[in-house]
């Protein structure tokens, strides 16, 4: 389990003539604290929430479970990307406590649709299909890009300017906590499609920016800009202009998600994945007959863009740490372990969305089923796009049952930072 440290040494810094894959983190540290000295209010928790489209309701549900335990939960260190960007900008820019923060966010998820997340309606549907097949039918005369997107994320754009408070589109609430100091930073990580950089856009307190091949942050103040960059599906939702360059969604380049915590200072880690662990014997049961449909593929090209990333990331973490745990803090060099707890879902989201695909708008759902989504056991691609309040109520209510599984497991993180990333000691990503 990897990402790379916010200071001079890092693992990646020591043996980059091996760097066979974005390897990068086990922490710097010049502070005294240490994970057996955390507790509810200790200011190195980290909180890292990836993609999934719609499937980052479940990580409500774990939140709503973590609020009921922990009101007053003290999480100076938010990290999101994808939909995991939206709950991040919320909880950063809340004004309330961290309950209060997370009730504003479960209303939130229970109040979105489909029709507030982008337009669904046959005309404007219809008229951007047009639009799509005019460009790929005109050999690029005219030079100008004239599609941006497979729908308009106007209505999502509205729906957070109005959730978030933003001002002027700016996340004003994120200053606000930083000046009280119950927020230490928070980042949102895009995808550059100009530079073809991973770019992670930071806003905090006494903050350094990094650089690592292909990826990097820059400090900026944090706007529904930002927000909407982080979430844009690829191709799916439109790009977005930030500086002269255009940024999608953050889980295509960033290739190790806990990286930004820890260059933020974070010392132990919670990061919710909304990707369920398949069983040796389910991994190898087919999700299709014959051909694969394009929903198939879309499906399995999307869980390597946003969900694998964590596991492989955690995985070199977990195994650092085993490394510097066997080394006297002398012999270190500046490095020290990172706490670790992933929590994922218990069951598969993806085959879920199949109960609740009937209920889409009838053209959407006429679009997606030409794409081959009922063609497949596990739609993830659906899944993703599933905006509908019965299916999310359902992932909201097992993150927080996942969550209760595991309540022995979680207190003693947050208590003491001294859980093992597994929880059964037999999958460190479990």
């Amino acid at each position: 389990m990897t990402t790379s440290p916010e200071t001079p040494i890092s693992p990646a810094d020591t043996a980059s003539s091996v760097d066979t894959a974005p390897v990068d983190v086990a922490l710097s540290a010049d502070s005294d604290s240490s994970p057996g000295a955390a507790s509810p209010a200790s200011p190195d928790l980290g909180l890292v929430m990836g993609g999934g489209g719609a499937r980052a309701a479940y990580q409500v549900g774990f939140l709503r479970y973590l609020a009921g335990q922990f009101p007053d939960l003290k999480v100076p260190i938010i990290t999101g990307v994808s939909s995991g960007g939206i709950n991040a900008a919320l909880l950063a820019s809340h004004h309330g406590s961290f309950a209060q923060a997370v009730r504003e966010l479960v209303s939130l998820w229970e109040r979105l649709t489909v029709t507030e997340v982008f337009r669904v309606d046959t005309p404007s549907l219809t008229w951007i299909g047009l639009r799509w097949i005019f460009q790929l039918m005109s050999g690029g005369v005219g030079g100008a890009v004239r599609v941006r997107g497979l729908v308009d994320t106007t209505p999502l754009r509205n729906y957070l300017s109005e959730v978030l408070h933003a001002v002027d589109g700016e996340l004003t609430g994120i200053q606000y906590n930083l000046a009280l100091g119950r927020l230490k930073a928070v980042a949102l990580s895009t995808s550059s499609y100009t530079t073809g950089q991973s770019l992670t856009w930071i806003q905090g307190r006494d903050l350094d920016d990094w650089t690592r091949p292909q990826r990097r942050s820059q400090k900026a103040v944090l706007t529904i800009d930002h927000v909407m960059a982080s979430s844009a599906l690829p191709l799916f939702f439109p790009a977005v202009e930030i500086d002269d360059e255009f940024f999608g969604d953050g889980g295509v380049r960033l290739a190790a998600p806990l990286s930004p915590a820890i260059h933020l200072g974070a010392e132990k880690i919670l990061a919710i994945s909304t990707r369920y662990n398949r069983t040796a014997a389910e991994a190898k049961l087919p999700d299709v007959t014959g051909y694969p449909p394009p929903a198939q593929v879309l499906g399995v090209l999307l869980n390597s863009v946003f969900l694998d990333l964590l596991d492989q990331d955690a995985l070199r973490l977990e195994r650092l740490n085993d490394l510097l745990r066997k080394l006297p803090p002398a012999d270190r060099d500046n490095l020290r372990p990172v706490e670790l707890l992933v929590l994922r879902p218990s069951v598969d989201l993806a085959r879920l969305a199949h109960e609740f695909e009937p209920q889409l708008p009838k053209t959407f759902r006429f679009l997606t089923r030409g794409l081959g989504t009922r063609q497949t056991k596990s739609p993830d691609f659906l899944s993703m796009v599933l905006f509908q309040p019965d299916y999310i109520a359902q992932l909201i209510d097992i993150g927080e049952e996942d969550a209760k599984a595991r309540a022995d497991e979680i207190d003693a993180f947050i208590r003491t930072g001294n859980s093992s990333a597994a929880g059964d000691g037999s999958d460190p990503t479990v």
